[in-house]
């Protein structure tokens, strides 16, 4: 049995699960799991933050993986066992056990163990992605078509069978991630890239008399009512 691969898979994994998306919206008094779609990706903290987190969120979630496969190259693992490694850090962002088994759709965090794994493949998706984006404004559709396009990419490219393999799985578990936002593409009701969301603040930064505090909804104490006296007669 190959310890390395084990130990290495679970700090992946545990990696994988820090929610950057709500850290950094945390930052900006916004409850990420509460607003849109709910997803601590990206996209959602795009969409309620601003670009500016969300390029932070994009970049760390790549990061997640990609050092996760850094760390297993650094052990001298075989490519296959590697990105194995980065799919345990992508499940642990769809799945993260500090947010109760929940998480982002695994785009950006998919991404970076193909780049870092297979810098290539990672040039030859990213345009598909941003052309995508820029012609739909879905940020959804964009991930679909670029996970299922980089199986087709690996194929043209000659790739190794287990790398065409292994994309394809990231490309179903992506899809599966976003089987609701498909749902409101089809009825027209999803939300554009450059639409925000309503603002939601979380109840971990906004404090008591603030105007952050008139967002968070705090059962209120019934009014007294006083009866009406009784005249004497």
């Amino acid at each position: 049995m190959n310890y390395n691969f084990l130990w290495v898979a679970v700090v992946a994994y545990l990696f994988g699960s820090i929610p950057f998306g709500v850290l950094v919206a945390r930052t900006y008094a916004i409850d990420v799991q509460k607003v849109g779609s709910g997803n601590t990706g990206a996209s959602n903290v795009l969409r309620s933050a601003g670009w500016g987190p969300g390029l932070v969120v994009a970049l760390a979630d790549i990061m997640k993986s990609g050092v996760a496969v850094l760390i297993a190259q650094a052990f001298g693992m075989p490519s296959w066992e590697v990105m194995l490694v980065g799919w345990c850090a992508v499940i642990g962002h769809n799945y993260s056990i500090f947010l109760g088994f929940k998480g982002g759709k695994g785009v950006a965090a998919s991404f970076g163990t193909i780049a870092f794994l297979d810098i290539g493949l990672g040039i030859a998706i990213l345009p598909l992605f941003v052309i995508t984006v820029l012609v739909t404004r879905f940020t959804s559709a964009a991930s679909i078509i670029a996970s299922a396009s980089s199986v087709i990419l690996a194929i043209a490219m000659q790739r190794e069978w287990w790398k065409v393999l292994m994309l394809g799985g990231l490309a179903v578990m992506i899809a599966f991630k976003h089987r609701d936002n498909l749902g409101r593409m089809y009825a027209g009701i999803e939300r554009r890239i450059d639409q925000r969301e309503p603002r939601v603040v979380s109840s971990d930064t906004a404090k008591p008399g603030s105007v952050d505090a008139l967002f968070k909804s705090e059962p209120q104490e019934p009014i007294p009512v006083s009866e009406p006296e009784k005249k004497s007669e």
